[in-house]
Order: structure tokens, then C-alpha cells, then sequence
């Protein structure tokens, strides 16, 4: 079910043609197809980068497209719109390639961005931690200098991709000499670093991206890992923390729009009785519901795309989060009305939306659960006393 918004300029309304043209050309079937043969979409992916969608983000003096998270995230979104969608594209250009591009030394976008750009390059991110959840600031995964590098020493969980990703942006924590107390820091820990393991995470979801816990056992890393200023963690942290919660919407957004519009199309044409059964309003009105709500994500979704990429970080915090929390909702309904409306149908292997079942419902937990949005918006914006 395609929608061209009025209040996108001509260019972003082109950039969506494009792309899901590209995505009907693999769709769902593609899709399931790499994942039961525990693949990875290759070939998407390395049609993507030759058109230039992967890095649209990215500096052009870098390779990329010289656009932003707008664009990127009606990349991400039009492709799940067509079944297709490419997880990595949340973590790869919009988290680690973003911080590269903000806060990076010259070296390493150097050596990071046009590869994250032309697709021959991916990274990972790792932050979340068996012990800390949701809480960043229990984060144990220590960073110390030592013989003029670091070493890293810690555990990471729910990790994506880092099977296929040449290196991991890792979150660390490194002691303040002044306080003594633990700061956020980012590191860039290569594949083959010795000491650095991973072992993959048996999930339900169906996905060709895997999950992995990874181990850092006295990691050495030369000084230039570090990204950016040690003392400036937590805002390089959430430069990338806040365009993950967009790109989550649009992986929402694009799922929720791929399982409406196959109950549309199911719904105009199944007949039992006279009329098909989108003739009926108890049919009718939930599918329209669920249209209106992803809409509504979107809106939200691309308020906070464009605080971001004007560089109000604060601004953009707080509708990035309402963007994450709004789609993750509004896909699960999608989904589960989409299954509803197929009856039998919707959980069989022909029409795919079984499996979406369990996918929608990532959108509600990760990156961040939608309590701790609750909890976001009720303290910082509502000024409700803090309650975690």
C-alpha cells in the first residue's frame, strides 16, 4: 500500500518511488527465503549500495549522499513496506555511521565512511548488557588505558549482525580522573581482535540478521579506537541512540504498511457471503484504524527525522522516542488485524504474515522498551517526578 505525503518535498517523493520499486523486486518471498537458508540478503544489499540508498546519510566528501536520517529512514521504511526491509540499515550507517561522520577523528572516517557508504563495509553496535537492560548507567564493560591504547573488558547481549560486520562500535565506560565515577565511551573493536568472541543467541523471530552475545576478555586496542572526546560519551552516545529510534519507527512503519496492505488486497477480493468481506464494517473500520495510526507514526517519525538532521539534538530526543513508541504500536495492531482479516490464511506460509506475528512486537521492546518511553516522556516532558 503506497502513500506519497503531502508534506514531503518532490525530491523525498521520488527517493520513495525509487526505492520501492528496488524492494518489489525481492519483496517477502526473497526475504524468507535467506533467512530459512540462514543467509544473509547479499544481493539486496549490494543492489542498494550501487543505487546509493545505504549511505544516503553519510557525508558526500565521504562517499555517502549528503542527506540525512530523513532520508535514510524512507529508505529502511519503503523497503519493509515491500517485505524486504534490511535491519542493518539501523545499525550500520544511521547509528556507527553517524557518530563517525559527528564526532570521528578524520582517520577514521577515512577509513569507516565510504565503506559504510558503498555497502563494502558494515559495522555493528554494541551496547545493551545482560545485567543492565535498560539502564546505561549499569553498563559494567570497562575501558582502561593502558601502554598507550585500551583495554576493554565486558559482556554484550542482543547484539545484531556482528557476524557480518567488520567491526562493532562498542559503549564502554572509562573512569573519570577527576570524579572516579564511570563516563560513557564509544570504541571501535575490529572482528578478529583478539579476545573478542561471539556466540549466537537461539531466537523465535525468523530474521536473516542474527543475534549474538559477545565477550570482551582484555581486549587491547590501539588509542585511535576511541571515538571522539572521552569526555563528551553521553552526547555521542545519544547522537546515535536517537537516530536508532527513528530508523526502529520506520522498520515499524514499513512492516505495518507490508501486513495492511496484504489484508486490503485479501479483503476486497474473499467472498463467503454477497459481498467480499471488506464490505463489512467490522472488517472495514479496523483495517482504516490501523491505516490512520501507521499514519500518524510517520508524521511523528519525520518530525523527529527533521530536529535531528537540523541538529536539534534535544528536540529530537523526545520525538524520536514518541516516533519509536507510535510506530511500535501501530505496527503490532497492523500486523495482528492483517492476521485477523486472513483468518486461517493469516498464519500460513503462503501469505507470510505469521511470521510478522512475532517481528512486530521487536519494535515495541527494541531499542528501548515503550515503558521506558512512558517513563521518558512523563518525567522529561511532563515534569512527573522521576520514578526509575
Amino acid at each position: 500500500m503506497s502513500t506519497t505525503p503531502g508534506t514531503e518535498s518532490e525530491e523525498h517523493t521520488a527517493l520513495r518511488a525509487a526505492v520501492a520499486a528496488l524492494g518489489q523486486r525481492y519483496g517477502r518471498d526473497y526475504l524468507a527465503r535467506v533467512a530459512r537458508e540462514g543467509r544473509h540478503p547479499d544481493e539486496l544489499w549490494a543492489d542498494a549500495a550501487k543505487l546509493g540508498y545505504l549511505g544516503v546519510n553519510l557525508p558526500e566528501e565521504y562517499g555517502g549522499g549528503g542527506g540525512g536520517i530523513a532520508e535514510l529512514s524512507i529508505v529502511l521504511e519503503e523497503l519493509g513496506a515491500a517485505g524486504s526491509p534490511l535491519l542493518m540499515l539501523v545499525v550500520s550507517p544511521a547509528i556507527c555511521g553517524t557518530v563517525i561522520a559527528r564526532f570521528g577523528t578524520e582517520e577514521q572516517k577515512r577509513t569507516w565512511l565510504p565503506g559504510l557508504a558503498d555497502g563494502s563495509r558494515t559495522m555493528a553496535f554494541g551496547i545493551t548488557e545482560p545485567d543492565a537492560g535498560s539502564n546505561s548507567h549499569r553498563i559494567t564493560t570497562t575501558a582502561r588505558r593502558e601502554d598507550g591504547g585500551w583495554r576493554l573488558t565486558g559482556r554484550k547481549v542482543f547484539i545484531s549482525g556482528v557476524d557480518i560486520a567488520d567491526a562493532t562500535l562498542i559503549v564502554g565506560r572509562t573512569e573519570d580522573a577527576r570524579t572516579g565515577r564511570l563516563k560513557p565511551c564509544l570504541f571501535i573493536v575490529p572482528r578478529d581482535a583478539p579476545g573478542f568472541t561471539r556466540t549466537p543467541i537461539d531466537m523465535e523471530i525468523q530474521a536473516a540478521e542474527k543475534q549474538f552475545e559477545l565477550v570482551l576478555d582484555d581486549v587491547r586496542l590501539p588509542a585511535d579506537a576511541l571515538v571522539g572526546d572521552e569526555d563528551a560519551g553521553l552526547l555521542q552516545l545519544f547522537a546515535g541512540l536517537n537516530p536508532e529510534r527513528i530508523m526502529t519507527a520506520a522498520f515499524a512503519i514499513g512492516m505495518g504498511r507490508y501486513a495492511l496492505a496484504r489484508a486490503v488486497d485479501y479483503a476486497r477480493t474473499r467472498q463467503v457471503w454477497k459481498e467480499p468481506i471488506g464490505a463489512h464494517q467490522a472488517v472495514a473500520h479496523p483495517l482504516a484504524q490501523a491505516h490512520i495510526e501507521l499514519e500518524l507514526a510517520r508524521l511523528m517519525m519525520q518530525k523527529a527525522a527533521h530536529l535531528y538532521d537540523s541538529g536539534d539534538d534535544m528536540g529530537a530526543g523526545e520525538a524520536a522516542n514518541m516516533a519509536k513508541y507510535a510506530a511500535g504500536e501501530a505496527c503490532v495492531r497492523a500486523v495482528d488485524q492483517a492476521v485477523h482479516t486472513l483468518g486461517g490464511n493469516g498464519l500460513t506460509r503462503e501469505y507470510g504474515l505469521g511470521a510478522l506475528v512475532t517481528a512486530s512486537r521487536v519494535a515495541r521492546i527494541a531499542p528501548v522498551s515503550r515503558e521506558m518511553i512512558l517513563n521518558f516522556v512523563s518525567h522529561q516532558t511532563l515534569g512527573l517526578p522521576k520514578s526509575y
